[in-house]
């Protein structure tokens, strides 16, 4: 038992251990030195030995020994010091030295010491069930900073139901628990997201009493309620706390804004009363992941106004925001702002990385591509980001082509960097290519497929026209296909017409995402296009039941000037609608002389060919392209945002368009980027 190994023989392994290193640190020596002299003549007193018989009499009496002031100085002097030498230790030989010198100097009772070693040791993630917890037991009369060190011990490594018998344990023995004891234990309940365990803890803080206003134990409360999902009592704790510093704030912000509720988040910071810079990164981050990168601008500008501090978190939050948008203007503006504060992305990977992402989702591929040849470091993320990119904007050779010269490098590719090159082949149609990489991921690069990855392959096929055996490799997959590789199958039924297979994975989708519109609103328009009118209808009852809206398509597209202007889909109130629908119509004309005609297909309703020519005429991006064409200079290029799927009728009005014009047209839809040139679109009208 641990219990029983002696000191002694602690000891002698201690010091075995020590005698065989190299050297000894420095600055220990330097103390043991000048403190030895300052001992030479009184030894220091060990606290176990303070309660004695008096030399000089006969009788039983126990007297206390007295200890000059100057004494007890120089012990705490000598504490101070080892303490200081512990926290500069970084090898476990450096620590079992410093161990020697507490032995030999009589320190082995001493929680104060024996506390900050048995966190270092854990700190260096030395096994707590052996040389930590051999330390603890050597001690007779541990304190609640020495229970606790060993508690926080498992707490950080495991297992963690061995913190929970130490805290019962250290209880039983009479040992009241400090702050930092629950702060151990809710961090342990949080790590296993066990919040039954959480809230027993909690329950102990009110009857032992004390804790209610301890900020450090409600901040980690606060901690362990939202890892474990429950928000709501999270920020009930915090409603509660009779003190809350900003951390207290700042957890419940971003909770909210990772749970999507950022209105909360921002009630929330708007009673902040000093923001720091981690609370206002907080929001901009929080409105740019939760697709609201317009308001993650105006508090970034926020931000900056106010002279906050800004770090390489927040720099890249604001240029998520800018990819989100996709415009020109922002993506500029960010990258100046990012080299002003000492972030630029030749010397930082991380700024780099993200700003090669941002450039290719604004349409600038070629811009991403400076940015990533002029980075002095790379790593994985930087070729990843750059893959992906080129795979968007069609670009699969160029995608395929770095990601072998990535190959020679001593960079390994991760589960990004080949949905990357699997996404450039879908959208390149380079079957076999693909099937040869997803074949290899794992056998030679140790990357086992995910669900991303089969959704990716379910896509290549399903574009391809492959759909059994897209059907047939979703149902052999070795984990649950998620809505991404449903979704891909029913795209795939969307361009080849197959209303049978898209029902199969409708009905998956419905169970996985109930609430999904845009799922009931593809199916609806496969099952039009096979002329199932009962179908349709069905389905549109279950949706009007179901209370849902759909999504209107809505396009934007910056001026000149850098503003940007909205249009949705059969909106005219823009301030220039009349010159918009009349260059339009001056527009269709022209094209009509070169062979377009309206894809009457493309309006999935049961109506007249004039009205569906009149709603096709309406479509968000065509508005998009007539008012870019008003208010840009001849021979420029025209970007148009879309939030939804281009459709068949736009995709080929922009390619006879551009050709006309005599302009290069460039669509981001929510799927890939479309460039328009001459007559023809860069993704071979393979989308």
């Amino acid at each position: 038992m641990l219990t029983n190994f002696s000191v002694a023989h602690c000891y002698a392994a201690i010091v075995e251990s020590a005698s065989a290193a190299q050297s000894v640190n420095r600055e220990l020596n330097c103390v043991m030195v000048t403190l030895s002299r300052k001992f030479s003549t009184t030894a220091i007193p060990n606290p176990s030995k303070l309660l004695q018989r008096h030399p000089q009499t006969t009788t039983t009496t126990t007297t206390h020994i007295f200890i000059p002031f100057s004494q007890l100085q120089q012990r705490k002097l000598f504490e101070s010091h080892l303490i200081s030498v512990l926290h500069g230790c970084t090898h476990l030989t450096q620590i079992k030295q410093v161990h020697a010198h507490i032995l030999r100097k009589g320190l082995d009772q001493c929680c104060y010491v024996l506390t900050k070693l048995i966190r270092m040791l854990t700190k260096l993630d030395v096994p707590v069930h052996s040389y930590p917890r051999l330390v603890f037991h050597q001690v007779k009369y541990p304190n609640p900073f020495l229970w606790t060190a060993l508690i926080r011990g498992y707490a950080t490594q495991g297992p963690f139901s061995e913190s929970v018998v130490l805290y019962n344990r250290m209880r039983s023995e009479g040992t009241g628990p400090v702050s930092f004891t629950f702060s151990a234990l809710f961090k342990a309940c949080g790590a296993v997201l066990d919040v039954g365990l959480g809230r027993q803890v909690h329950a102990q803080t009110i009857l032992i009493g004390g804790f209610a206003s301890d900020l450090y134990v409600g901040n980690t409360m606060i901690d362990m309620y939202v890892k474990c999902g429950f928000l709501d009592c999270g920020r009930k704790v915090f409603d509660e706390m009779s003190e809350r510093d900003v951390v207290s704030w700042t957890e419940l912000i971003v909770a909210y804004a990772k749970s999507g509720d950022m209105d909360s988040a921002r009630e929330l910071f708007s009673g902040l009363p000093v923001k720091d810079m981690v609370a206002w990164t907080a929001m901009v981050t929080g409105y740019a992941q939760n697709g609201r990168p317009r308001e993650a601008l105006d508090c970034f500008r926020r931000m900056q106004d106010l002279g906050v501090k800004t770090d390489e978190v927040t720099i890249v939050g604001v240029i998520s925001a800018c990819a989100l948008l996709g415009v020109a203007k922002y993506a500029n503006w960010v990258r100046d702002v990012a080299e002003r504060y000492g972030f630029g992305p030749t010397e930082n990977v991380v700024v780099g990385s993200a700003l090669i992402d941002m450039y290719s989702k604004c349409g600038s591929v070629e811009e991403a591509y400076n940015i990533f040849e002029g980075m002095k470091e790379r790593n994985v993320f930087s070729y990843s980001s750059m893959i992906v990119g080129f795979a968007m904007h069609g670009r699969a050779h160029a995608a395929m082509q770095l990601f072998h010269e990535m190959l020679k490098t001593e960079i390994r590719p991760n589960k990004v960097t080949f949905i990357g090159v699997l996404t450039a082949c879908s959208h390149a149609g380079l079957v076999e290519q693909g099937r040869q990489l997803f074949a290899t991921m794992e056998k030679c690069f140790g990357v086992a497929p995910s669900a991303d990855h089969y959704a990716c392959m379910v896509d290549l096929l399903g574009r391809a026209g492959r759909l059994e055996d897209a059907l047939e490799l979703i149902e052999t997959m070795p984990m649950e296909p998620h809505g991404g590789v449903w979704g891909a199958l029913l795209g795939a039924c969307r361009i080849y017409g197959n209303p049978d297979i898209a029902q199969i994975a409708a009905n998956h989708l419905f169970e996985l995402e109930p609430n999904g519109i845009g799922n009931y609103i593809l199916l609806s328009n496969i099952y039009a296009s096979a002329r199932r009118w009962d179908d349709v209808s069905r389905l549109r009852i279950l949706m009007r039941e179901k209370g849902f809206k759909k999504n209107p398509g809505c396009s934007w597209v910056e001026s000149k000037e850098g503003i940007v202007h909205e249009f949705f889909a059969g909106d005219m109130n823009h301030p220039q609608s009349s010159e918009i629908k009349r260059a339009l119509s001056d527009l269709l004309d022209r094209l009509k002389a070169k062979g377009y005609q309206p894809n009457l297909g493309s309006v999935t309703y049961d109506l007249s060919d004039d009205e569906k020519k009149r709603i096709l005429m309406n479509h968000s991006e065509k508005l998009a392209l007539a008012y870019g064409l008003l208010s840009s200079d001849a021979g420029c290029t025209i970007k148009i945002m879309k939030n939804l799927r281009i459709c068949e009728d736009c995709h080929a009005f922009m390619c006879t368009a551009s050709q006309v014009m005599g302009r290069e047209i460039v669509v981001r839809d929510n799927m890939r980027f479309h460039h328009f040139s001459d007559g023809a679109c860069s993704c071979g009208n393979f989308w």
